[in-house]
């Protein structure tokens, strides 16, 4: 069992499909771990942007991803990080199959509704990232739901 971090970035939140997109994690089998909703500062988009901060396109970026809250999930399944790229599409939602949340959902490579961990290193240290120690959690199946007769 792996678990992945997935962001439902601003677009996701303002166009009112995080449930949507909730269902569809579900609907493949993910467990949901750790779900929070909270306002991206500059100080952590800098950290998880890193990599991009130098890039001339960083300031637009920024102010995407605190234009609305944002909701972090924790994900966990077999094959979860690999699992999740190939339901939400590439990055850039112009070349996203439909039928993945990106080709349904996205409009381009910032403005693409979800960003999810690349790696189980990126997972590992994103995770850490989002969520405090206690902020995960691990369950089992308690409850099954049957048809009413």
């Amino acid at each position: 069992m792996e678990t992945t971090l997935v962001l439902l970035k601003p677009d996701c939140v303002a166009g009112r499909k995080v449930g949507e997109v909730i269902r569809r994690f579900e609907e493949a089998d993910f467990q949901i771990r750790g779900c929070k909703m909270f306002t991206l500062g500059g100080e952590l988009l800098k950290e998880h942007y890193g990599h991009l901060v130098e890039k001339s396109f960083f300031p637009e970026l920024a102010a995407f991803m605190q234009s609305t809250p944002v909701v972090a999930l924790a994900l966990a399944g077999d094959h979860a990080v690999e699992r999740v790229r190939v339901l939400i599409g590439p990055t850039d939602s112009k070349k996203a199959d439909k039928g993945t949340v990106r080709g349904d959902f996205g409009v381009d490579v910032m403005v693409n509704i979800v960003h999810a961990s690349d790696s189980n290193e990126n997972a590992a240290l994103e995770l850490k990232r989002f969520f405090a120690p206690g902020e995960l959690f691990d369950y089992a199946m308690r409850y099954t739901t049957t048809p009413a007769s």
